[in-house]
């Protein structure tokens, strides 16, 4: 039987694909740009399912709600589309570093179904998981049953994302651009921030960064470096950028020469059309790419993320505003300690020195009680605010303080001063 008869037998719609399910199987998608939005919505018109689970991180769009009994949510990092959900009771979160979500899910799940957007079919029936590798990719090769939902719009990518043909057990076509990131409004403070991480990083140097405005920032003030190499878990839109001024060459690298390397991409169309059949670009498992004990053995290491709020000991808290859980820990910590034991290595923590107008501190003398700690204080190198840089590594505990203070918001120094004597953190 030709690829395309086989093709044509596993050819069926959306309903009757998630018609394949059974009772107690645990649904496994991929994160963001990855999720497949015609199974998951004949997914949630099924009104049949039992003891089931599905398995979401970072997802783009509104959380299924059903009965427990039925359907249990699980998410791996909140977004927008299950944070509310998460207040109420409808989904429940899974603490995880990003680079063990694939071994945690082995552990944790059985019968595994993963459901997937990918690239049409290559002419030796291979499918690309595009956008991704994620955790998705490791988990197909034990799976029990594969959905494919073929997409024109998702780019084809090269790396360990493939899913052949023969491994799937049934496959539709929904063809819709591909969920887009908004586009970061750089403000002066972000701009001053990427001026101060610019100044840590040269020539040569290896780096991992994210989204948003902040990185986007910094990857503005990256363009007239020269060799830079991207060992990344994400990929977004403003790396297309930092490409085309020539920073990124990739030259310097032992293990991939020549190309970036990530686990999942999420931007607009401009990442998308350049991410098609891209061979400078190779996606590998999360496992893999967020690997402490492989990205430590990369030199000149530097790692650059934010974060929510930072405590005088130089704990980081990533996940929560508030009382309310806002994501989750993704490969931050994964990524610190990776920094730390790389030769050369430099670990950055970025974050505006204020909230809401200039009214709250986000230098603060202790993380309230409740406050998970994302990355430890003996993980963080440099803490960056748009008042400046402030090193940690190597300073005692008062001078950690010290240098703290020195970047926090000038109007919060004195006071800040003051809860450090009060705690005998300065005398």
């Amino acid at each position: 039987m030709t690829n395309e008869e086989q093709y044509r037998k596993k050819w069926t719609t959306a309903e009757e694909a998630v018609r394949l399910i059974e009772e107690g199987d645990d649904i496994i998608v991929p994160l963001i740009a990855g999720e497949p939005p015609a199974l998951l919505a004949a997914l949630e018109q099924r009104e049949d399912l039992k003891r089931n689970r599905l398995f979401q991180m970072l997802t783009s769009r509104p959380a299924i709600r059903k009965k427990q009994e039925e359907l249990k949510v699980i998410s791996m990092f909140l977004s927008g589309g299950d944070r509310q959900a998460f207040r109420e009771g409808a989904v429940d979160l899974l603490p995880n570093h990003f680079s063990d979500v694939p071994e945690l899910l082995k552990e944790t799940t059985d019968q595994r179904v993963i459901m997937a957007t990918v690239s049409p079919m290559d002419e030796n029936g291979f499918f690309s998981l595009g956008t991704n590798c994620d955790y998705t990719a490791s988990l197909a090769k034990e799976a029990k049953t594969i959905l494919l939902e073929v997409n024109e719009y998702m780019p084809r990518t090269y790396g360990m994302n493939q899913i052949h043909l023969s491994e799937v057990t049934a496959l539709i076509e929904q063809h819709q651009p591909l969920i887009e990131a908004p586009v970061p409004v750089i403000t002066e403070k972000d701009e001053t921030i990427g001026r101060y991480v610019a100044s840590l990083i040269h020539d040569g140097d290896s780096l991992q960064i994210g989204f948003g405005a902040i990185p986007n920032a910094v990857m503005n003030s990256l363009k007239n470096h020269q060799n830079l190499s991207i060992v990344t878990e994400m990929i977004p839109d403003q790396l297309v950028e930092l490409y085309q001024s020539g920073a990124v060459t990739n030259s310097s690298r032992i293990d991939y020469p020549g190309k970036t390397t990530a686990t999942f991409a999420y931007g607009t169309k401009k990442l998308y059309d350049f991410l098609h059949e891209n061979k400078t670009i190779y996606m590998l498992p999360v496992s893999e790419t967020n690997d402490v004990r492989r990205i430590s053995g990369i030199r000149n290491m530097v790692t650059i993320n934010a974060t929510i709020e930072v405590d005088f000991l130089g704990q980081c808290n990533s996940e929560k505003v508030g009382d309310v859980y806002w994501s989750s820990s993704g490969g931050q910590a994964d990524f610190g300690m990776s920094a730390r034991m790389s030769q050369g290595g430099r670990g950055i923590i970025c974050l505006h020195s204020t909230a809401k107008n200039d009214t709250i501190s986000k230098i603060v003398p202790v993380l309230a009680a409740g406050t998970p700690v994302t990355t430890s204080k003996n993980d963080v190198d440099y803490i960056v605010t748009e008042y400046g840089i402030a090193q940690l590594r190597g300073k005692t505990v008062r001078e950690r303080v010290q240098a703290l203070i020195q970047v926090a918001h000038p109007k919060f120094q004195e006071e800040l001063t003051d809860q450090a004597r009060n705690r005998g953190y300065l005398m």
